[in-house]
């Protein structure tokens, strides 16, 4: 198929991107590059844009014939969304709303959305299922939570088939080690913790170690961004007119800040000092999902479970760049 990757100079954009290529898809990347990185994208195959820039898009849409998008282009820090919200429902509602308008007026009726766990707030079960209530506690969960129902109502009204992919926390690098993350400002643990071993930051801090979990600190559930790129290939072949998909992405495995903190000590051979700071406000103990019916619909299952894999790589490419894209 003929498919637009919004966002996909990022980071789980440009992995997603990179195996729809490898599959035989004829891709291509639309990017304001606020975030992504020219690097990321392979030559020849990014186009600059505004996702609120309809009549661009729906150029796009004609000249390239595009048949699908894969809509990765979203604002995603917590703790921002709260401070500027008006940003956050500008750039991820109406941006993803005025891409669902282009697509109508085009015809172009397949959507792969990149959501979150975070449209789930503090869940009363874990592991989480697709079946928890989905109660956001911050604006960003709560903008991912409007388009995924934006999504259903499009299908119902419209026919549009999509799939709503629920990450958890995604971590990792390619295998080739020549895609990873370069996020300004970085608040992901795993790259924050390897930043320490690379001399970059002193020490990484722990918010809390009085969690009522086996060593007092929070545990997540950690998925290797080419595992979420296959899920996101699968559900692309899998719709069809009014096809509605609504699936976890994660290993059904938690993992400790402590955990992590040893892993990443063991892959670098460095020291990696932490400090322990005061609770975040929002963090909950623990987020663990439950991912089986993406692997029943989709017959999708990570190919990379383990943690210690999941830093591998990741040392790999921050190693390799420890100054991200480019430098």
């Amino acid at each position: 198929m003929k498919i637009l990757v919004t966002g996909g100079a990022g980071y789980v954009g440009s992995h997603a991107a990179r195996l729809l290529a490898h599959s035989g898809h004829d891709v291509w990347v639309y990017d304001n590059l606020s975030k992504g990185h020219r690097e990321a994208v392979a030559s020849g195959r990014l186009i600059e844009g505004e996702l609120l820039d309809q009549p661009k898009l729906e150029r796009t849409f004609r000249e390239l014939k595009i048949e699908a998008v894969m809509h990765f282009a979203a604002f995603s820090l917590v703790g921002e969304s709260v401070t500027q919200p008006a940003m956050y429902y500008q750039n991820n509602v109406v941006a993803s709303l005025t891409l669902l308008e282009a697509m109508r007026a085009c015809d172009v009726n397949k959507i792969v959305f990149s959501s979150t766990a975070a449209t789930y707030g503090t869940p009363q079960h874990v592991p989480i299922s697709e079946d928890e209530p989905q109660r956001p506690i911050n604006p960003y969960g709560f903008a991912k939570l409007v388009i995924e129902h934006a999504l259903s109502d499009y299908a119902h009204a419209y026919g549009l088939g999509y799939a709503a992919l629920r990450y958890f926390n995604a971590a990792g690098a390619n295998a080739a080690g020549n895609l990873g993350e370069d996020h300004t400002p970085e608040s992901h643990l795993i790259p924050l913790v390897l930043q320490v071993a690379l001399g970059q930051r002193e020490h990484i801090t722990i918010y809390g170690e009085d969690y009522p979990t086996p060593d007092g600190t929070c545990i997540r559930d950690y998925i290797h961004v080419d595992d979420l790129a296959d899920a996101h290939v699968r559900a692309l072949e899998r719709l069809g007119p009014g096809v509605e998909l609504k699936l976890n992405l994660a290993t059904g495995r938690g993992q400790s800040v402590r955990e992590v903190i040893e892993t990443c000590r063991a892959v670098s051979g460095h020291k990696i000092p932490a400090v322990v700071g005061p609770r975040r406000p929002g963090d909950p103990a623990e987020l663990v999902a439950d991912a089986r019916r993406a692997n029943e619909l989709l017959g999708w299952s990570p190919r990379y479970p383990e943690l210690r894999t999941i830093v591998e790589t990741a040392w790999r490419w921050h190693s390799r760049h420890p100054q991200g894209y480019g430098k």
